[in-house]
């Protein structure tokens, strides 16, 4: 946790904050002190004293002078990224170009290009935040060319984010919602990317405060409440495996360490199980101070001993010592059946290993003589130039298409050779054949997974052994699209949809060409731009196409006047039509009532499909284009893409009360099938709490119920009321919300 926390706020004096600063300043120096040559610590204060006459009149939202923040950054990356000197100065500098006086050229002539370039990079990522999304695109496009050509950029904005995160609490609520959809979508899969697990999981654990608060307190409290019972479990667990591994004669430590709260809310999320129910809160991890070139002897080892003392789940092994991550992630990884019936996870790892997973890729430059996990590295900024060269300047789907090819999980596939390739998860025999090669993936009409026939969108496992079948009369469809997620597959069926697409706009070309001439019209660029702007198209290729497949009739040039050789299109006097949106449900009177900022205004709205928010739920407005305003909950599937996209489309939003107004929404009831349930369950519904049941399916199978309910209520009060006084019925397991058709 950032130092700066613990200080009180807002009653420090001018010496007292000088001294605070200084006492920062010098903790920074402290934990650089293994990393200092002649000559570093001149420069690092040179940087200091320059940031802080930067930044001296601003203050952070919290009070506090800014200058604390940049050396908060620069403290989380020396100390839990593991850099250096220099990229302690671009932490320091980071954002004196966007919001001071201080230019690059400043930091140029003073500290040299190298850390010139790295500022500038940063600079560059100030700008990603509240742009429109074809621009956010743009600027993060920016960025990943910087990661490629120096990886300390994202390290230290990892550092940036991470201290802003944990000191957001003075901040508005809907900044704080924009920031932590932002994290979760970008910037905690890009810390699991660059190896940095224990960022990662508090980037995750920081964004799910923020966006499911009641989640995130109650798990919080709950392990709190559990963990002297856990750390007594862990203990008895440990105990013989303690002994046998020490008589090997290993240099090793052993402990159980919590899950985080996010994958704990994941797991119960996915399961669809209680807190109590997830068996893993916790896992053991043993770590080996071994020789590099005895590793995996060792580990092999501790698994033995373990598989020894404990029952093996088998399908839980993961085996990262023969094949690392790609983020050089190395480990093994088992399950096994403990005391009292109970499943726990251990984690086998050197030193060496452990170093890497808490610091990532800054780690690897420290064992560079590695050369395996460099060429990995190298391998996916290739992959990642490759992708941004490709990519269309204006595409949007670019942060999804990044996020899908470069941020995932990744699996194995291996060709018939033997040679290994690496793709993200959920990647599918079209996407294996594009990695191989574009002119494979453009041909190809089926492959052979395991030796067995399969289809191009068939999804591949890790450990697949993968041959593509081609032939030279296929060629990629708009289809395609839809079966492929690595961006490269993407960009080359795309390119090829818009050749197809160019070489049937030639007849359209010539078509509207004669067309114009046979008017006495020029067929020139201000007549074909006239044109594409008057039937509202995207481009002159897609006027030339649709005139070409007959989508386009040409009969409306009749209209047109020429003058000389110009087109003027007709004027059209439009009809003035008063539209009217209605609310998307049921109102007995008025429409409901929402705040916005601090005044109170009747505003129509919709309420998104995809969440079906009702009045209590934390939610937020969404500007959709042609549509409003859409109304969505903030723990929405969607959410997080739509705050980290399209953050200038967010608008603060709240409920007020009106209780003239139901609201549909769904309950899954799960308990024993026991005589009068039925009845027990509707009696309480419509006759004590009076809600109107909108429909009920019950469907009872070997002693246990399922029930679905669609109900009205009018707020998220009713229903919190609703789902406890069910779960109080004598027989009922659970009851879970979920969203009506």
């Amino acid at each position: 946790m950032d130092t700066v926390a613990a200080i009180p706020k807002y009653n420090l004096n001018e010496e007292q904050e000088k001294k605070l600063i200084l006492r920062e300043y010098r903790a920074l120096l402290r934990s650089l002190k293994a990393k200092l040559k002649p000559g570093d610590r001149k420069l690092l204060r040179h940087a200091f004293e320059m940031s802080a006459e930067a930044h001296q009149t601003m203050r952070r939202k919290s009070g506090e002078p800014y200058i604390l923040h940049p050396l908060a950054v620069a403290k989380i990356g020396v100390e839990e990224i593991g850099l250096g000197i220099r990229s302690s100065i671009c932490a320091l500098l980071h954002d004196t170009v966007e919001d001071t006086d201080l230019t690059l050229e400043d930091i140029r002539r003073e500290f040299g290009e190298e850390i010139a370039k790295i500022v500038d990079g940063l600079t560059k990522i100030a700008t990603v935040v509240d742009v429109n999304a074809s621009q956010q695109a743009e600027n993060f496009k920016k960025i990943l060319f910087t990661l490629t050509d120096d990886p300390r950029v994202i390290l230290i904005k990892l550092a940036d984010r991470l201290h802003n995160m944990r000191t957001m609490d003075s901040m508005k609520r809907e900044k704080q919602l924009k920031i932590a959809s932002e994290t979760i979508f970008v910037y905690a899969p890009l810390a699991h990317r660059m190896g940095l697990y224990s960022m990662k999981t508090e980037l995750e654990d920081l964004s799910m405060k923020y966006l499911e608060p009641d989640a995130y307190r109650e798990i919080a409290k709950k392990l709190a409440e559990t963990k002297r019972e856990r750390t007594r479990y862990i203990n008895e667990f440990i105990r013989p495996l303690k002994e046998r591994i020490e008589q090997t004669g290993y240099d090793f430590e052993i402990y159980g360490r919590p899950k985080s709260i996010h994958s704990i809310w994941n797991k119960m999320k996915k399961k669809g199980v209680t807190f109590e129910e997830v068996y893993d809160l916790f896992a053991i991890r043993i770590i080996l101070e071994v020789p590099q070139e005895k590793e995996k002897e060792a580990c092999w080892k501790v698994y033995s001993i373990i598989s020894d003392e404990y029952t093996l789940q088998p399908d839980r092994m993961r085996d990262w010592l023969s094949n690392p991550k790609a983020n050089g992630y190395e480990a093994l990884h088992t399950t096994v059946m403990g005391p009292l019936g109970k499943w726990v996870e251990v984690q086998i790892r050197t030193k060496r290993m452990n170093e890497i997973a808490e610091k990532g890729l800054a780690a690897h430059w420290k064992y560079k003589e590695d050369v395996s996990h460099e060429s990995r590295f190298d391998k996916w900024f290739q992959q990642i130039r490759e992708a941004i060269n490709s990519q269309d300047s204006d595409s949007i789907d670019f942060l999804q298409d990044f996020k899908m090819s470069f941020l995932a999980e990744e699996i194995y596939i291996y060709t018939p050779k033997g040679d290994l390739k690496m793709l993200p998860v959920g990647s599918t025999a079209l996407d294996f054949a594009f990695s191989i090669h574009s002119m494979v993936g453009s041909q190809c009409i089926g492959a052979k997974v395991n030796h067995k026939l399969v289809p191009i969108s068939h999804k591949l496992n890790s450990g697949d052994q993968v041959e593509i079948i081609t032939s030279s009369k296929q060629k990629p469809n708009e289809d395609w699209l839809g079966i492929v997620v690595t961006a490269k597959a993407k960009a080359k069926i795309k390119d090829a949809l818009k050749e197809e697409k160019r070489k049937i706009a030639e007849d359209g070309k010539y078509t509207l060409q004669k067309k114009l001439e046979g008017m006495g019209a020029g067929f020139n660029q201000t007549n074909i731009d006239t044109l594409t702007y008057f039937y509202k198209l995207q481009s002159q290729l897609d006027l030339f196409y649709q005139i070409a497949v007959k989508q386009l009739d040409l009969k409306e040039l009749k209209e047109f006047h020429i003058l000389g050789d110009r087109l003027e299109p007709p004027k059209v006097e439009k009809p003035v039509i008063e539209e009217r949106h209605e609310p998307a449900h049921l109102s007995k009177k008025d429409s409901e009532l929402i705040i916005f900022g601090e005044s109170s205004d009747k505003v129509v709205y919709n309420l998104a499909n995809c969440c079906k928010p009702i009045p209590g739920d934390d939610v937020f407005g969404f500007v959709t284009t042609g549509k409003g305003l859409t109304i969505h909950r903030t723990n929405c599937p969607n959410a997080a893409r739509l705050m980290a996209n399209y953050g200038h489309r967010v608008v603060k939003t709240k409920w007020a009360r009106n209780k003239e107004i139901s609201f549909l929404t769904g309950l899954k009831i799960v308990g024993l099938d026991d005589v009068g349930v039925i009845h027990k369950i509707t009696n309480l519904i419509s006759g004590e709490l009076r809600i109107n049941i909108s429909a009920m399916t019950i469907e009872a199978k070997e002693g246990v119920f399922l029930g679905n309910l669609k109900v009205f209520v009018h707020d998220k009060e009713e229903l919190d009321e609703l789902v406890t006084s069910l779960k109080d019925l004598p027989g009922i397991e659970t009851v879970d919300r979920y969203d009506t058709e």
